[in-house]
Parts: C-alpha cells; sequence; structure tokens
C-alpha cells in the first residue's frame, strides 16, 4: 500500500474520496455518526469512532473499503461476512465495489458496537500493562 498523508478532518477524508467508494463510505459514515455521544475523528489514516474507547472504523482503499469493528468477533451473528484479525477481537467486512452493505445491517452492529463498549469499557485498555 502506497503511503499517503492523512486527511486533515473527517469531511476531508470523504472529499478525497470518489465513485463507488465515496458513496459508500459516505452512507457508512451517516450511520456511524448517529449514536449519541459517539466521536468521529482520523485516526491512523482512516475514520475511527469511538465511545469509551475506540468501537468502529471506515477505512477506505484503492479497491476495498474496511468497515471494523475493535469487538467485532463478537458482532458475527450479525453480519457472518465479519473477518477475525488483528488484536482486541477486531473483525471486518471487506466490500469491493459492487458490494452492498445494508442500511439495517449496518445500524445493528454500530449500535452492538457501541453497546458493547459500554458494558465492557475500552477495549484496547485490556492491552494496556497495569489495567484492567
Amino acid at each position: 500500500m502506497k503511503k499517503t498523508v492523512p486527511a486533515a478532518d473527517p469531511d476531508a477524508y470523504v472529499a478525497a474520496l470518489d465513485g463507488w467508494r465515496h458513496s459508500l463510505v459516505a452512507g457508512l459514515r451517516a450511520l456511524a455518526r448517529k449514536p449519541k455521544g459517539v466521536e468521529e475523528r482520523i485516526r491512523w489514516g482512516h475514520l475511527v469512532y469511538a465511545v469509551n474507547g475506540p468501537a468502529y472504523l471506515i477505512r477506505a482503499e484503492d479497491a476495498r473499503v474496511l468497515f471494523g469493528f475493535w469487538r467485532g468477533q463478537r458482532l458475527r451473528d450479525i453480519e457472518p461476512r465479519l473477518k477475525p484479525g488483528g488484536k482486541y477481537e477486531m473483525a471486518t467486512i471487506e466490500l469491493r465495489e459492487g458490494d452492498t452493505m445494508p442500511v439495517a445491517i449496518a445500524r445493528r452492529l454500530v449500535a452492538a458496537a457501541v453497546e458493547l463498549n459500554m458494558t465492557l469499557g475500552d477495549p484496547t485498555s485490556a492491552a494496556k500493562p497495569g489495567r484492567k
């Protein structure tokens, strides 16, 4: 993957996209921003949504868009396309041109991710020394 300069803010991130990636990311972003108290920011070069720690992300690449969840492995009953990988029970859905993400499923995933963070706390704190 080629290195790029991170977007200055979430609006700039979406504005820099074109075609199917712009449409898909704009739609996911609209759903991702809805839960009360969610914070949207650019982190690690993509859109990250946090409430009581990071909960989910949207990452646009050249040929795909990833919709990922820090505790996504717990959400596979909602969306079986979630593929485990990385730390913190992470799982992501890989969307390519022509793929769809049903609005009802995306809403359920976002709501469940927020609820898990509110119930269980910051998913990254378990990996930090001296924290429970």
